[in-house]
C-alpha cells in the first residue's frame, strides 16, 4: 500500500477545511460561496485520497458523517450538567410575574437587569460534545439527567460541525440545541412516506424527534435535519460571563444559531420582540410554539439558581393556540381499539398555524352537545399545544337554519354491533367482539412505539392484513410469511424482508413494554410497569383474579 508523501498529507487537511468551510457557509449561514458542482469536486476529491491512503481517515473528516452500521439500541449519556426544562407562561401577566420573581430574588432594580429572548424552536432538544474541537458525543435530553447516546445519528446533520471552526478552541464544551425539520422539508417527506405506504409523522417536531432516535443512522443521514444552537453546559479552557456573548462565540465556532435573537435592556423591549415574533410566526420556515426569555448575565443566574427541573432565571413565553373559522361538513364515528365510539368533525379543510386541517376530534356525544356542534355549522378551530386539532366554539351567528343535530348511532357502523353506553361513562362502546376496526386499532397499538415497537408496521399496512383475513390477532403477525406480504399493495421484497426481521426482533419484549401492547383498558405505559415490577412475569399476571 503507497504511504503518502507531506504533500498529500497537506492536500487532504487543505481539503477538509475548505469542505468544513463551505458546508459552515451553506448549512449554517445559508450563503454559498461556491456551486454545488465545485463542491461535489472538493468531496469526491478527498473521498477519493482517503480511499486511496485509509490512515489519512480522521473522525471529523466530512466523509465520516454517515456509514456507521445500525444499531442494536442506544446507550445512556448522563449530562455533565442538567438539562433543564423551562417554566412557562402562557400570557403576559404571567411573564410580569416571572420578571417580578427575578427582581425579588436578587435584589436588583428593573432596569438593571438584561434579558436575551430568542424563539422557542419546537424540536428534540439534544446535547453535542467537543474535545480540543472535534465532535465526540451527542445525546437526546432525556428526563434532563440522563439521556440517549445519538452521537452517530448528530454527525449527519449537516449544521453541526465535526470540527470547530476558528481560533478560540476550547478544551471542552458541551453546546446544547434543538434538532429541528423546517415546514416544506416535513411536507416532503410525509409524501414520500404516504406514496411508500408507510404511516406519516403527526408534526415537524415529531419527524424531527424519530429521525434522530432511528437506530440506523443511514436513515438519518436521509432526513432534512437542522439545529439551532441556544447554549452551553460544561466548557473548559474558555471564559464567558453573559449569554449574549455564548451565542455569539457558538457561531464563531460554527454553529447555527437564531438570526432573531435579541438583547432586550429592559421589559417593553421583551414585550416588543414578543409581538413581532408572533407577527412573524407564520412566515417562519420552522416550526417555534414561543419565545424563550433567558437572563443574560451568568453571575446573576447564579445568584438566581434552580429549581429541581427548571431554572429560576428563564421561562418560555408560549404564544396563544392559532385560530381560524371553517365549516363542519360532517360528523362522522370512529372506533377505537376499545370499542370506544369518537364522533370526529369533518372539516372544510383550512390552515391553521401553517398546517392543513380537515379533521377534529369531538372526543363524545357530551362533548358534541355542551358546544352544541351541527352539521353544516361554521366553527372555530385551534392546535391544542400547536399539535391536535380542535373546534373550540360554533359561531351561532353565521346558523342558517340548514344546520342537523348529530346523535349517536345505536349500532357500530363497522361491524353493525350494538352500542351502548354503561352508566357513569361518558363513552358509547361497540359490543362486537369481532369487530374489524377495533382489530385494526389493536394491532396497530401492539406494534407502536413503547409496545413491541415494530418499526414500518403502519396503521394501512395493518389494515390491508386484517382487510385480506391474513391476520385477525397480534398472534398472527409471528406466522406471517414472505408470500403473505406479498399479497399487499406496494409491497416489493426488501420491505417484506424489513418488515419480517422488524417484526422477528420484536419476539422478546421487556415486559412493561408486553403488557402496555396487550392493550388491556385503563392501563397506559405508566401502569403497565408498576404491573411488571410488582408481578415479575406474564405468567404471574394472567394468574391473578379481578
Amino acid at each position: 500500500m503507497p504511504q503518502p508523501d507531506k504533500k498529500i498529507i497537506e492536500r487532504v487537511k487543505e481539503l477538509r477545511d475548505k469542505i468544513n468551510y463551505h458546508n459552515y457557509r451553506y448549512y449554517v449561514l445559508d450563503s454559498p460561496e461556491i456551486s454545488d458542482a465545485e463542491y461535489d469536486r472538493l468531496f469526491d476529491e478527498l473521498s477519493e485520497l482517503e480511499k486511496k491512503y485509509p490512515e489519512l481517515i480522521t473522525p471529523d473528516s466530512p466523509t465520516q458523517r454517515v456509514g456507521a452500521a445500525p444499531l442494536e439500541e442506544f446507550k445512556t449519556v448522563r449530562h455533565t450538567l442538567a438539562m433543564l426544562s423551562l417554566n412557562k407562561a402562557t400570557s403576559e401577566r404571567e411573564f410580569l410575574d416571572f420578571h417580578r420573581r427575578v427582581q425579588e430574588l436578587s435584589g436588583i432594580s428593573e432596569n438593571e437587569i438584561k434579558y436575551t429572548a430568542e424563539p422557542k424552536f419546537d424540536g428534540l432538544a439534544v446535547e453535542v460534545i467537543y474535545h480540543r474541537g472535534v465532535l465526540t458525543t451527542g445525546a437526546t435530553r432525556g428526563d434532563g439527567l440522563v439521556g440517549e447516546d445519538v452521537t452517530l445519528n448528530l454527525r449527519t446533520v449537516k449544521s453541526i460541525p465535526l470540527k470547530l471552526l476558528g481560533n478560540e478552541i476550547p478544551e471542552l464544551i458541551e453546546v446544547r440545541g434543538e434538532v429541528i425539520m423546517n415546514k416544506e422539508d416535513f411536507a416532503r417527506l410525509n409524501k414520500e412516506r404516504e406514496k411508500a405506504g408507510e404511516p406519516l409523522f403527526a408534526n415537524p417536531r415529531n419527524a424531527a424527534a424519530g429521525s434522530v432516535r432511528q437506530l440506523d443512522p443511514r436513515i438519518t443521514s436521509t432526513r432534512p435535519l437542522n439545529m439551532f444552537a441556544y447554549g452551553i453546559g460544561r466548557i473548559e479552557g474558555k471564559t464567558l460571563t453573559n449569554h449574549w456573548e455564548t451565542l455569539l462565540y457558538l457561531k464563531k465556532l460554527g454553529f447555527r444559531v437564531s438570526q432573531y435573537t435579541e438583547l432586550c435592556t429592559n421589559i417593553d423591549q421583551v414585550r416588543a420582540y414578543y409581538k413581532k415574533i408572533l407577527e412573524i410566526r407564520n412566515d417562519l420556515p420552522y416550526e417555534i410554539d414561543g419565545i424563550v426569555i433567558k437572563v443574560n448575565d451568568f453571575d446573576l443566574q447564579h445568584k438566581l439558581g434552580e429549581l429541581s427541573r427548571s431554572p429560576r432565571w428563564a421561562v418560555a413565553w408560549k404564544f396563544p393556540p392559532q385560530q381560524e373559522n371553517t365549516v363542519v361538513k360532517d360528523i362522522i364515528v370512529s372506533v377505537g381499539r376499545t370499542g370506544a365510539l369518537t364522533p370526529v368533525a369533518i372539516l372544510e379543510p383550512v390552515r391553521v398555524g401553517g398546517v392543513e386541517v380537515s379533521r377534529a376530534t369531538l372526543h363524545n356525544e357530551d362533548e358534541v352537545k355542551k358546544k352544541d356542534i351541527r352539521i353544516g355549522d361554521t366553527v372555530l378551530v385551534q392546535r391544542a399545544g400547536d399539535v391536535i386539532p380542535e373546534v373550540v366554539k360554533v359561531i351561532k351567528s353565521k346558523r342558517t337554519g340548514k344546520e342537523k343535530v348529530f346523535t349517536m348511532p345505536e349500532r357500530c357502523p363497522v361491524c353493525g354491533s350494538k352500542v351502548e353506553r354503561l352508566e357513569g361513562e361518558a363513552v358509547h362502546r361497540c359490543t362486537g367482539m369481532a369487530c374489524p376496526a377495533q382489530i385494526k386499532e389493536n394491532l396497530a397499538h401492539f406494534a407502536s412505539k413503547g409496545a413491541m415497537d415494530i418499526d414500518g408496521l403502519g396503521f394501512k399496512f395493518l389494515e390491508q392484513l386484517v382487510d385480506k383475513r391474513i391476520i385477525k390477532d397480534p398472534a398472527d403477525l409471528y406466522f406471517l410469511k414472505n408470500e403473505d406480504l406479498m399479497k399487499m399493495d406496494r409491497m416489493g421484497d426488501k420491505l417484506a424482508e424489513n418488515l419480517l426481521n422488524a417484526i422477528d426482533k420484536s419476539r422478546k419484549p421487556d415486559l412493561t413494554s408486553l403488557i402496555y401492547a396487550l392493550g388491556i383498558r385503563n392501563v397506559g405505559y405508566h401502569l403497565a410497569g408498576v404491573l411488571a415490577k410488582n408481578f415479575k412475569s406474564i405468567d404471574n399476571l394472567a394468574g391473578q383474579s379481578v
